[in-house]
């Protein structure tokens, strides 16, 4: 009998168990789900609706703790999460996203607005080009019999000559037999069809025509030959010296025009799908931009540079004036034929990080707020917009709040964004932590320990003008286990604290007499 007494009890003690423990845990669970528990002196959640303030007479749509800013209330006082008033969110300023700024302080700034317009642009952008001679226009000089070179003229590459000039002068013993038979047939009066036969031979063994006339004129024959330059130019080649032995189809010399130059457009890849063929070039040389050469692109070289990443567009400029010299290097702007209607802001008023591209947005109210946008091609001292915006918004087009760099974008736009702290936990009564971008700054209070744990400290602490905190109770992080193991409950001390993805992590605590 005393064993069933003590079996009974001993059951009754472990049910009793369960169940506080089953209450601890869902305690427990609704503090981690950022539910409040109801208090007599806790407002109410509720859905949003317009109240009157009594202190500003303004409407009021809502109360909130600014530490859990999710978390809205119907009716003002004491927050379930922190020690605080909550604090009221009016109609005229609840409603609208982006932040005021004061004009003076606009003023200070040097903030300038300009209107997003829609505008016909071609279709254009910058380019570097090299110019090169026409090889379409090269003209050669070659042998068409076997020789020996008498007299060399030319005497480098890269010579000047004009039109007519001679390269060099030939000996060619072949011509003598033809020319001797054509001059002993007609002194011995032979019939003029010999004579047809003969000169038809003189031509197929390649003898000019001028030389055979003048054979019949004088009756000498004679066995060299001069070649002359077709155009004026410029040597590109010079394959022989005096007394070398030439053959048929030999290049003696090549001379490339100078009137006529192509300009070798460089595209870089990103562009590549953009450049067609026709599309206006206009080029200025990069050491004097006085001077204007423009031209059509004729064609679009296959195959992309491995070294520059760089797609190569040809075409012909003229350089009448011999202002231009081949290797020169210019600066081309490429624009297609028809233009195209484009929204277009001021190119000062994107702020490119690298990975995005934001413009500053002036809404109707007056408030600025960043916007997101996608961006084509500069248009003149316009940027091209995709997306993000519509005609007639006006941006900030100077002063952008000195955002002028990817760590101050990163830091500030959330912030203007009224991007919200995640609700904080119940459990540990710690506000949200703040936005991952202000992750690296600290803040530093004083206070007193309520209490201390492996892996947080509890403080009773002054207020915290930085964060917009008055003095509460809240717990704070530790970064290990074994941080300040010196920290008493009870002790006054001096506490730097960060954000962090759990909350808020201490950095540093020391006796508030040695606080820095």
């Amino acid at each position: 009998m005393n064993q069933k007494l003590i079996v009974r009890a001993v059951a009754a003690v472990f049910t009793a168990a369960a169940l506080v423990g089953a209450g601890y845990v869902a305690g427990s669970h609704r503090a981690a789900t950022g539910t409040p528990v109801a208090s007599a002196t806790a407002a109410t959640p509720s859905a949003a609706g317009d109240k009157i303030d009594p202190k500003t007479g303004r409407n009021v749509l809502y109360w909130h703790d600014p530490m859990v800013p999710n978390q809205h209330f119907d009716k003002p006082g004491k927050s379930p999460f922190m020690n605080m008033e909550l604090q009221p969110v009016f109609a005229d300023e609840g409603s609208s996203s982006g932040m005021k700024v004061d004009s003076t302080l606009q003023q200070n700034l040097g903030i300038r607005y300009a209107t997003v317009v829609r505008q016909d642009a071609s279709e254009s952008f910058d380019a570097i080009g090299t110019t090169q001679f026409d090889e379409s226009m090269a003209d050669v000089v070659q042998s068409r019999v076997t020789g020996y070179i008498d007299h060399l003229y030319a005497s480098a590459p890269m010579q000047r000559v004009v039109k007519g000039a001679p390269i060099a002068s030939l000996f060619v013993p072949d011509w003598l037999a033809p020319q001797e038979e054509y001059l002993a047939l007609k002194r011995g009066g032979m019939d003029a069809g010999l004579l047809a036969a003969a000169r038809a031979r003189m031509r197929a063994l390649s003898i000019p025509v001028g030389l055979i006339a003048s054979l019949d004129r004088t009756g000498k024959a004679q066995t060299h030959v001069t070649l002359f330059a077709q155009q004026a130019g410029v040597l590109t080649e010079l394959n022989v010296r005096d007394g070398a032995m030439v053959s048929p189809g030999q290049t003696l010399a090549k001379i490339a025009g100078l009137s006529k130059l192509w300009l070798i457009v460089e595209i870089p890849e990103s562009l590549a799908l953009q450049v067609r063929p026709g599309m206006m070039v206009d080029a200025t040389f990069a050491g004097d931009a006085s001077h204007h050469f423009s031209g059509h692109i004729r064609e679009i070289l296959p195959g992309i540079s491995p070294d520059s990443r760089t797609l190569q567009a040809r075409l012909e400029i003229d350089n009448a004036g011999l202002k231009l010299t081949p290797g020169m290097l210019m600066r081309a702007r490429v624009s297609g034929a028809k233009p195209v209607s484009r929204l277009l802001v001021p190119s000062e008023a994107v702020i490119t990080t690298g990975k995005r591209s934001i413009v500053i947005v002036r809404n109707s109210d007056g408030r600025l707020q960043p916007v997101q946008v996608a961006i084509g091609h500069d248009s003149g001292d316009g940027t091209e917009v995709t997306s993000g915006l519509t005609e007639g918004q006006q941006v900030v087009a100077s002063g952008q709040f000195l955002i002028d760099s990817e760590a101050s974008l990163k830091s500030v736009l959330p912030k203007l964004e009224g991007s919200a702290a995640p609700a904080a936990s119940a459990s540990t009564s710690a506000p949200a932590p703040a936005s991952a971008p202000a992750a690296a700054q600290t803040y530093e209070t004083t206070g007193k320990v309520e209490k201390v744990t492996s892996s947080d400290i509890t403080f009773s602490h002054q207020p915290v003008p930085a964060l917009g905190w008055g003095a509460m109770t809240m717990t704070f992080g530790k970064p290990s286990p074994t941080a300040f193991p010196d920290v008493k409950v009870g002790e006054s001390v001096h506490f730097v604290f960060k954000p962090s993805d759990d909350g808020y992590q201490l950095t540093q605590v020391e006796p508030a007499g040695g606080a820095k």
